[in-house]
């Protein structure tokens, strides 16, 4: 039990991912309770478990996971962030939940799936469920259906989209699962009751059997409507409704809504798929429609039929089809013809839906004028096909054409135009019904109704009917005021018959609304006709025009505050739109009149009307008066009282008295009443006949204005002046035009139509008389104070001497503001309705202007024009503008489509002829009065360029460019100038005469703005440049100008951006700011309606960081802005002083200052490894960003807020920067007392610096720069190891700082990155600092590449990366640059790696230009350093070593080790425990790189240190160093550049970037391509092979597993790899060089691949197998024989030990090698039968038979036998002969079965072999051989222990060797002692050395791999050849000799080596060894790194498979002294090691 106890005492989220099922098992209970227990659902307990759920639902133990759903389902439950793990988890429970045999499980998943719908994710959950229905397992494709159709019944269809589930159903019945079919047919009748019919056009197509079980299946569904009755979290109200609904036992009428709600109609439309058919249209269909035979028509027809019979039809240019059937239908003869056209016209309508909208104006005429057709087949078509075309339009777009056929003599016509009509009102609703549209139709319908054909006037009265239902009497009945009653009747009876499609919801609440009275509301009105119109206008959500109650006339002022409220509300919302309420009511006759005015009226005052004398006329009107005065509004009828007072004598009334009285009654009843327009076309006619009465012409104005506050000044104006210009008396229409001056003035100028009144102006400014003329100036004058210039654009024909009296009348206007209107809104409650007014007042001009009717020029502005303007003639450009001139002319207004002209004219603007420029100037002022505010739209691309036209020299093209300026600003404001850099650019530019005319602008704009874009700021730079510049008049602008940037961004703001002027400068401009601040003007105060807004504005800016408001200027009022303490001082108003502000603040901090004890930084444990796993999984926003916006800054607060101590973060977090300065100080005080809480912090505290960096300030940037260093100088003594996270999201920005202009700065910075190498490894670093080189600031560039500089002279050449040669010729591009001190860093810089690295330098750079080239040598002559040995510290691989020795000491301190290979070499070592086993390589492998990295110099410092002690091993490597040199220049022919390219190249094709491994794939393909080019991999190909194979693995590690990573992209990569290796395997030469280890892992990784299920499941996953299957088998055809064979036994074996390995892989394996023994025939002469003898001998010591029978398949046993038996087979007895490598041949069965073989072959056969006379001959020689063998080696023995012989007998043993390689000397050195042993050892391989070394430097091309493989039967290790003796220090030069030799030839020799595996002796003696060194050994060197061109020895056990130092010579070897060897080797480097210390 002691490992439970181990696991029980850890907390509950690392027991959930523990390794022992037990535990996990254990954490999930717990969790369980946990997530059961917290209340509050965004306890911050819920974040730690987001990584964890996905493992709980996909635990690989049946128990364990049961319990992890529960736990899983109570977290989605509770934690308010469970959302976030929606897709992986849905998807783990698809993938690893649905199909386990446990039903409780997959309850579950099935329970998690529905809680996440429930809060609020089921599109992801949905998708994933989607996804699983494509999986192979039909269990869960079951599980998969069964949860939607769960989730559709519970939630509904409102949440779930059906649209995705139908897509699939087909398919789903299509299964070969029965389960599957069957769920899908319980899916089908869920949707089914969901959306009914809808779902039966998306299965028309599945199996009719299925179809007709569905059909039974659906009958069955209940009728009534379906319920949600599981809630979503967001719909809590509904579900108390719906469990009060359960409670109640169902309420009827509540379901009646609910249902409203809860069901969406769904559109089978949308759920088809749609089918292209204008591709299907038969070849000759346009030929064969216009045949003259009648049956090849119908053919093309019917074609047509059929394909547009699909439901949906795919969009496309229809337009030929439809043009043809139109003709069809309008002209062809044969009438069935004409039918079956019109049917397909239906059939296209109804399948392209609203796409064909665009044919349908083309169709509409023909198809009605084609109803004169009689027959009934016809019609209905034609009906039919015009119904259809309606649904694909809008009755607005047909209305002109329907109404021009309505006027149609045919009856026929008439009649079915008019059904028509009535069938697409129905389709209407009250919007979409509009008066506009009913008027015209009513009008031709009513001509209908008295139409002499009955069958006409039916069709007539259904029309009417059918709009009366859907849009309601009030807006029909005015259109059927002349109708008699009869009729009316009849119209009613038919609308009480329309069935609407609409249902009850529109016309039916319109109905109901009009038949309740008011008087719920407003208890004093009664249900009459007006108030039931006033109470519509008010309530209908129509938006209304202006204030409508003012229709009304609003409650008297005494009373119902109530309804005053309600009506004042509407009016002030409604306020903008359209008018579409109306206050109309039906003429009443003058009996009915005479009744109403009876019941009010005193008798006699009715009589007396008409009396003959004025005096009763006049007593009447008195009564009247009164009578009026007393009476309710409610009880007035307005209608009856002024047709009382029209009565004869009416408006002809003499006396003038009783005329005055009449007019006041008439205002006194608008005022009073419900005063409808009808009442007031009654009056209004004789109003303007008195209104230029002398006596009476007040009264008739005042009672204008009342009927205008009745019924809106809109409509009042437009009916005055209308009648007015319908008379003659010119007094009238003088006066009738001041009223409508003065009712402007008094109304406001919302809602008017200015189009209407300037045709009627126009006439008034013809007149002959002047008073009119006079008035209709004035009326514009008044018209121009709302509209502004605009105005003018309409009478620009009048005659010039009237233009100059509307000018002078204009420019009296000018500088005047429109009155706020004190009528038509006095009724309105409270202030609710001013504010909006005045707002509305703003924007009136640009509804005027949006009034102008604007004419579209864009068909104007042709090609033909616009290469004019750009032409090279300066005439012909003129004329091009002229044209323009005079199009924008004759437009007058116009829209903002105005095609290429923008960037013809933009290219004028910098014409060499300044007249044309000037010309183009007055273009665009011209434009930008016909466009308006529309030419918002083209400030950037023409506005800014007439900026830059302001730097002209000449006075009057600048005169120009600054009126078009300004005349564009006028119309489009400034913010759009104003925003982006656009401006600032143009004030960098430093052109005297630009920067004085812009600043001049902007002082004179800016000061009238209220609010400027926070772009504004970046002009600051340019504007302090200005205020230094060199011409005065620029300076005294800039000056002028400054008060007003300072009014927009305060001092503050100012004054920070001085901090990057020099010294010298910024005193002067900061003297100025001082000035300026006391000059500054106050912002120009928003109209009143702010100051509401301004509170509002400054208390939320208490909650943002000051960055926030600082830069936010458009989202709050300026107010709150220029002082951000203020608004953060909540105490402080906005309009308070910036010194009380400061008070405020500073009191709150007086408190706190009690509580600065205590840590300042909160330890919380593995709070930073979350933060880094929220950072990783995207759950927060990663730390990169150009300037840091809020969101970073937020994002930092509240991460900190956890652990940072409370009064430090507000120091912090401060908007002033002293307090950043006291945070900083206290932290620095802090810092050696918490060392640990700095630690736990480090990476918050690391980005709160980064945003100190972007402070202007250079006090807190030092001051940031010396906590810096004491910090980096803390953490290097701790031995703490920065992690990426920190590093990435800080380094960038210290590296920013490099380029600062203060040189303090810069050395600190410097120092700083110093420091971090200490804590970070260098290689590391340089990336960092290389993507600094890229910078735009020259200073920056220059600093980081010395830093490069730097880091290369301390580290040596292995911190460049990704490669040297990659880095240099990086660095080597600055030699161009265009700054001298950068030129002069980079050249720095190379000489520095000069020193270093020696002449290679040169060839690392790759090709520089001349000059470049020459500046570089020149620069390394001077500095006449000959390369030396650079004396290279260790330091970066320092920390890490000891990182990777303590790593487990205390992993929080040393955070994770992630250097670039300690990662690799843990895993490595896994195998070998020892402490030494994992550093000495370590140590070892480096030392050599160093020797063997630099071919071209020798390190001094090694030999220097060990000459102390060892100096008999050291002496000789002194000398040989020029010959070292000389070899270079091999070297130099071989390694040139390709080499190393391919190195690089290469080592990319292992990147974890999927993007940059595929690019390195396609340049390797290339390569192997090209057969001249194939030849330069030769030597690489393990290599490339070794990296191929990782990042296979890689793939199926970890790319497969990523969900975030698109599928497509690895199947994009697979197919690389796999196509770049088919490639390499076609090509024989190249395919022999892989050796036995690497093929073993490329077939591994291969079978793997093939077997990887998930591939599978892609897309392409079956493509790429297949593409793998022909690889194996090129890979087994055109590999060496020998090795590839030899690989396959090992993988065998391998795979057959191997618990883990599938069955499968064997089974793969040895069908792979049943396709080799199908080869042997014809390989077996180039196979090294030796070898393969010797594994098979191995596999079968360790799979006896007794073992290989127990295996569960008899393959394995059946697969050896095969094998040998074919080699007997075609060997014959001579195999027998080739077990000369197997040292003990007892150990296996082998021999005994190949005799046993062997001799049941030659039972057979006799010999038959011997006939073959060569074969013979050769066998006995063979025997002869062997019997000889022993002999002749007796005798070589014997010379060599002779003195005198002892060379010769060396050279004979060699020669013999060579011969023979198959020959076994063990015996003979076996009883020798161990210095014979390791003499003769040595004798050999100096003899070799000598022979081969000469013929080899010319590289082993010449040799073919297997012929060298052949020479070393014994173990050909590098190092550990040597014979291992314990006395180490006799044998020890030898190796180190040895190892230089090889270096030597490695020079000229390509590395390509045929690898040999170590005898089994070896092998015995070091269990930890595998058996063919896997070639991940050399990955360290070829992939993590990156180094170039160099191989690495990784392990000491190495196999010649790495040290691919092709050349060493064959050595004769005692196996077993390898691993003494190999002890002695590790004490000698031990001791160097520790000398070097």
């Amino acid at each position: 039990m002691g490992d439970d106890s181990e696991w029980m005492k850890l907390p509950i989220d690392q027991k959930c991912e523990h390794k022992l099922w037990k535990a996990r098992l254990n954490g999930y209970e717990e969790a369980l309770k946990l997530f059961q227990k917290i209340d509050d659902e965004k306890s911050p307990e819920w974040s730690k478990y987001l990584g964890l759920i996905k493992k709980f639902v996909t635990d690989s133990n049946a128990v364990a996971q049961l319990k992890g759903l529960e736990a899983a389902l109570a977290y989605v439950e509770n934690a308010h962030v469970a959302g976030k793990t929606t897709g992986e988890v849905a998807s783990g429970v698809v993938n690893k939940v649905f199909n386990q045999p446990k039903a409780r499980a997959k309850e579950l998943g099935l329970d998690i799936c529905l809680m996440y719908i429930e809060i609020e994710k089921g599109e992801a959950v949905q998708e994933e469920l989607l996804k699983g229905l494509d999986n192979k397992n039909p269990k869960i494709i079951v599980a998969c259906i069964e949860t939607l159709r769960k989730a559709l019944s519970e939630f509904g269809s409102k949440i779930i989209s059906l649209k995705p589930i139908i897509k699939v159903l087909p398919k789903l019945f299509e299964s070969r699962e029965k389960a599957v079919r069957d769920e899908a047919k319980l899916l089908a009748v869920e949707i089914y009751r969901w959306i009914r019919d809808a779902l039966r056009p998306p299965l028309q197509n599945i199996n009719s059997v299925q179809l007709k079980e569905l059909e039974e299946e659906w009958v069955k569904v209940s009728s009534a409507a379906p319920k949600q009755t599981r809630f979503l979290r967001s719909q809590q109200e509904l579900k108390a409704k719906f469990e009060q609904q359960q409670a109640a036992g169902g309420d009827a009428d509540g379901g009646g809504d609910d249902e409203e709600e809860a069901v969406p109609q769904v559109d089978a439309y949308e759920l088809l798929e749609a089918v292209e058919i204008l591709s299907k249209l038969p070849k000759d269909f346009y030929e064969k429609i216009e045949a003259k035979k009648w049956q090849e028509r119908k053919e093309a027809l019917e074609a047509v039929e059929v394909l547009v019979k699909n439901p949906k039809l795919e969009s496309g240019d229809y337009a030929d089809l439809v043009k043809v059937l139109k003709k069809v239908v309008g002209k062809d003869t044969n009438v069935m013809l004409v039918a079956l056209a019109a049917k397909c016209l239906a059939g296209l309508a109804t399948g392209l839906r609203k796409k064909f909208g665009q044919y349908a104006g083309h169709v509409v005429p023909t198809i009605l004028e084609k109803f004169k057709e009689k027959k009934p087949q016809v019609v209905q078509a034609l009906q039919e096909a015009i119904d259809a075309i309606f649904l694909t339009t809008t009755l607005q777009n047909i209305s002109e054409d329907v109404l021009a056929v309505m006027d149609n003599k045919n009856p026929t016509i008439k009649q079915q135009t008019s059904l028509f009509i009535a069938r697409s009102f129905r389709h209407c609703t009250p919007s979409t019904l509009p008066k506009s549209l009913l008027k015209p139709f009513c009008a031709a319908l009513l001509k209908h109704i008295n139409d002499s054909a009955p069958e006409v006037r039916d069709a007539g009265f259904e029309a009417l009917g059918t709009a009366l239902k859907v849009a309601g009497e009030k807006a029909v009945n005015p259109f059927l005021a002349d109708v008699d009653k009869l009729k009316l009747d009849r119209i009613k009876e038919c609308a009480e018959k329309v069935e609407l499609v609409y249902g009850k919801k529109t016309g039916g609440a319109a109905e109901k609304k009009e038949g309740k009275p008011v008087t719920g509301k407003t208890p004093a009105l009664s249900g009459t006709g007006g108030d039931k119109e006033a109470k519509d206008a008010a309530t209908k959500p129509g938006p209304l025009k202006k204030a409508p109650t003012a229709k009304s006339g609003g409650p008297p002022k005494k009373g119902k505050p109530a309804a005053a409220a309600g009506m004042g509300g509407a009016g002030a919302k409604g306020k903008k739109g359209p008018e579409t309420k109306e206050i109309f009511e039906s003429e009443l006759s003058i009996e009915v009149c005479e009744e109403k005015a009876a019941a009010v009226l005193p008798a006699s005052c009715i009589q007396q009307l008409d009396s003959g004398n004025w005096k009763e006329r006049l007593a009447c009107m008195e009564e009247f008066q009164k009578a009026v005065e007393l009476m309710e509004r409610s009880e007035m009828p307005c209608q009856a009282l002024v047709r009382m007072l029209a009565k004869k004598p009416g408006w002809k009334e003499t006396n003038f008295q009783v005329m005055q009285m009449k007019l006041h009654i008439v205002a006194l009843i608008a005022q009073k009443g419900n005063f409808s327009k009808t009442s007031a076309q009654v009056v209004l006619d004789g109003l303007v006949d008195k209104v230029g009465d002398v006596k009476c012409g007040s009264n008739a104005k005042e009672a204008m204005t009342a009927i205008a506050e009745a019924c809106q000044l809109p409509w009042t104006a437009e009916q005055v002046v209308a009648m007015a210009f319908s008379q003659k008396n010119p007094k009238n229409q003088s006066e009738t035009l001041n009223w409508l001056s003065n009712a402007i003035k008094e109304f406001g100028f919302s809602g008017l139509n200015v189009k209407a009144f300037i045709s009627n102006v126009k006439t008034a400014l013809a007149a002959t008389n002047p008073a009119v003329r006079t008035s209709a100036i004035t009326l514009l004058g008044v018209m121009y104070l709302y509209v502004g210039p605009p105005l003018r654009m309409f009478f620009e024909d009048e005659k010039p001497a009237l233009l100059s009296q509307i000018d002078a009348e204009f420019e009296k206007m000018q500088g005047q503001t429109a009155p706020a209107p004190t009528r038509g809104i006095s009724r309105h409650s409270g202030g609710g309705g001013d504010d909006g007014e005045e707002e509305e007042q703003e924007d009136v001009g640009n509804d005027v202007v949006d009034l102008l009717p604007r004419t579209d020029i864009g068909d104007k502005i042709t090609a033909e024009l616009v290469s004019k303007i750009g032409d090279k003639n300066w005439k012909i450009r003129k004329e091009g503008l002229d044209e323009v001139t005079s199009i924008i002319n004759d437009a007058k207004f116009i829209q903002p489509n105005i095609g290429e002209l923008p960037a013809a004219l933009k290219s004028r603007l910098n014409d060499s002829n300044k007249i044309l420029v000037q010309q183009t100037l007055s273009i665009l002022q011209q434009l930008a009065t016909a466009m308006g505010p529309n030419i918002k739209q083209h400030v950037k691309n023409l506005g800014i360029p007439v900026i830059t036209v302001l730097g002209d020299s000449k006075n009057n093209v600048r005169a120009a460019a600054l009126a078009t300026v300004n005349a564009w600003a006028e119309q489009t404001g400034m913010k759009e100038w104003l925003e982006g850099e656009d401006l600032s650019e143009e004030l960098k530019k430093e052109n005297p005469f630009l920067r004085q005319e812009l600043l001049g602008w902007l002082a004179e704009k800016l000061p009238t703005l209220r609010a400027v874009p926070s772009d504004l700021l970046l002009c600051v730079p340019h504007l302090y440049s200005c205020l230094e510049d060199r011409n005065g008049d620029v300076r005294k602008k800039a000056q002028d100008a400054l008060p007003f940037f300072m009014m927009h961004l305060g001092f503050e703001k100012m004054a920070k951006a001085t901090s990057k002027l020099k010294p010298t400068s910024k005193d002067q401009v900061l003297a100025m700011l001082e000035k300026a601040k006391a000059n500054m003007p106050a912002k120009p105060a928003p109209p009143a309606k702010a100051s509401s807004r301004v509170v509002g504005g400054a208390a939320p800016a208490k909650f943002q960081p000051a960055s926030a408001l600082a830069e936010d200027s458009g989202s709050n009022t300026m107010e709150s802005k220029p002082d951000p303490k203020k608004a953060k001082a909540g105490g402080a108003s906005s309009k308070a002083k910036g010194v009380q502000g400061k008070k405020v603040l500073s009191k709150p901090n007086l408190k706190e200052d009690d509580d600065k004890s205590g840590p300042i930084f909160i330890i919380v444990p593995n709070g930073k490894e979350q933060r880094m796993k929220d950072e990783k999984g995207l759950k927060v926003l990663k730390w990169n960003f150009t300037t840091p916006r809020d969101e970073y800054i937020e994002q930092l607060k509240t991460q900190m807020s956890s652990c940072v101590a409370k009064w430090l973060q507000d120091e912090m977090f401060h908007a002033d920067f002293q307090h950043h300065n006291k945070a900083l100080a206290v932290m620095i005080e802090h810092l050696e007392s918490e060392k640990d809480g700095v630690i736990s912090c480090l990476d918050l505290i690391l980005k709160w610096l980064t945003l100190r960096f972007f402070d202007t300030n250079t006090s807190v940037l030092m001051k940031a720069l010396e906590y810096l260093k004491l910090l980096f100088n803390l953490l290097s003594q701790e031995e703490y190891h920065l992690t990426e996270n920190e590093a990435s999201s800080f380094i960038p920005y210290l590296i920013l700082k490099v380029g600062e202009p203060k040189d303090v700065i810069r050395k600190d910075v410097r120092a700083i990155l110093n420091r971090m190498c200490l804590i970070y490894p260098a290689s590391k670093m340089f990336t960092f600092i290389m993507e600094g080189t890229k910078s735009k600031n020259s200073k920056q560039r220059a600093e980081c590449l010395e830093e490069l500089g730097c880091l290369v002279e301390s580290y040596g050449m292995n911190v460049c990366q990704p490669t040297p040669g990659k880095a240099l010729k990086e660095m080597a591009t600055h030699i161009g640059d265009r700054d001298n001190t950068v030129r002069n860093a980079a050249l720095n810089t190379i000489v520095t790696v000069y020193n270093v690295h020696g002449d290679q330098v040169f060839k690392l750079i790759g090709n520089l230009s001349e000059k470049d080239m020459s500046m570089l040598e020149e620069r390394i002559k001077r500095s006449a350093k000959r390369p030396s040995a650079a004396p290279v510290r260790q330091a970066e691989e320092k920390p890490q070593r000891t990182q990777n020795i303590s790593a487990n000491a205390s992993m929080l301190r040393k955070g994770p080790a992630e250097d670039m290979s300690s990662k690799l070499n843990q895993n490595r070592n896994m195998g070998s425990h020892s402490e030494t086993a994992h550093t000495v390589p370590r140590e070892f492998q480096l030392d050599l790189d160093e020797i063997e990295n630099d071919n071209g110099t020798v390190r001094c410092e090694m030999p220097a240190l060990v000459q102390h002690k060892l100096d008999d091993i050291f002496e000789p490597v002194l000398i040989p160093e020029p010959k070292i040199r000389a070899v270079s220049p091999h070297f130099d022919d071989m390694h040139s550049n390709t080499a190393s390219t391919i190195n690089f190249v290469i080592s990319q094709v292992a990147s974890g970037d999927i993007n940059t491994s595929i690019q390195a794939l396609a340049q390797i393909d290339e390569v192997l391509r090209q057969e001249d080019k194939a030849e330069a991999m030769s030597g690489h190909i393990d290599q490339f092979l070794i990296a191929t194979f990782m990042q296979l693995r890689l793939i199926y590690n970890t790319h497969m597993a990523d969900e975030k990573l698109d599928k497509d992209e690895i199947v994009k990569l697979y197919s690389c790899i796999i196509g770049s290796m088919i490639s390499l395997f076609q090509i024989e030469s190249l395919a022999r060089e892989a050796s036995t280890g690497v093929l073993k892992d490329l077939m591994h990784g291969l079978i793997t691949l093939m077997l990887d299920s998930r591939v599978e499941d892609l897309e392409e996953g079956e493509q790429v197998i297949r593409s793998v299957n022909l690889l194996v088998v090129k890979v087994l055809e055109k590999s060496d024989q020998t090795n590839i064979l030899s690989a396959l036994l090992v993988l065998l074996q391998d795979s057959l030990l191997a618990t883990a390995s599938s069955p499968k892989f064997s089974e793969l394996v040895m069908k792979c090698l049943w396709r080799m023994v199908r080869l042997l025939p014809e390989t077996i002469n180039s196979i090294n039968l030796d070898r393969i003898l010797l594994d098979i001998h191995i596999f079968m010591k360790v799979f006896p038979k007794e073992k290989l029978k127990q295996c569960k398949s008899e393959f394995p046993i059946r697969t050896l036998k095969t094998l040998l038996h074919t080699l007997c087979k075609l060997k014959g007895p001579k195999i027998l002969d080739h077990l000369t490598m197997i040292d003990n041949k007892n150990e296996s069965e082998l021999e005994a079965h190949l005799c046993r073989v062997m001799k049941h072959s030659m039972d057979q056969t006799g010999s038959k072999a011997d006939k073959d006379t060569e074969k013979g001959a050769s066998r006995i020689e063979e025997k002869a051989s062997k019997a000889k063998v022993n002999d002749i080696l007796a005798e070589i023995f014997k010379k060599i222990g002779s003195k005198e012989n002892t060379k010769e007998g060396l050279a004979e043993l060699y020669e013999y060797k060579k011969k023979y390689s198959d020959a076994d000397i063990e015996p003979f050195l076996k009883n020798s002692s161990q210095f014979f042993q390791s003499y003769v050892e040595r004798g050999l391989r100096l003899i070799e050395t000598e022979r081969e070394g000469k013929g080899r430097i010319a590289g082993s091309t010449g040799i073919s791999p297997q012929m060298e493989g052949t020479c070393a039967p014994a173990s050909t290790h590098t190092v550990s050849s040597s014979i291992g003796n314990t006395n180490g220090e006799e044998v020890g030069p030898s190796v180190y000799l040895e190892r230089l030799k090889i270096l030597r030839q490695r020079c000229g020799l390509d590395n390509a080596k045929q690898e040999d595996r170590p005898p089994l002796t070896s092998l015995l003696s070091k269990p930890a060894v595998p058996t063919v060194a896997s070639s991940t050994d050399m990955l360290h060197s070829k992939l993590s790194q990156l180094r170039e061109s160099r191989e690495q020895y990784q392990h000491l056990d190495l196999d010649s498979n790495q040290t691919h130092s092709s050349g060493i010579g064959t050595t004769l070897a005692s196996p077993s002294s390898a691993a003494a060897n190999i002890d002695d080797l590790k004490k000698r480097l031990e001791r160097i090691k520790s000398s070097r210390k």
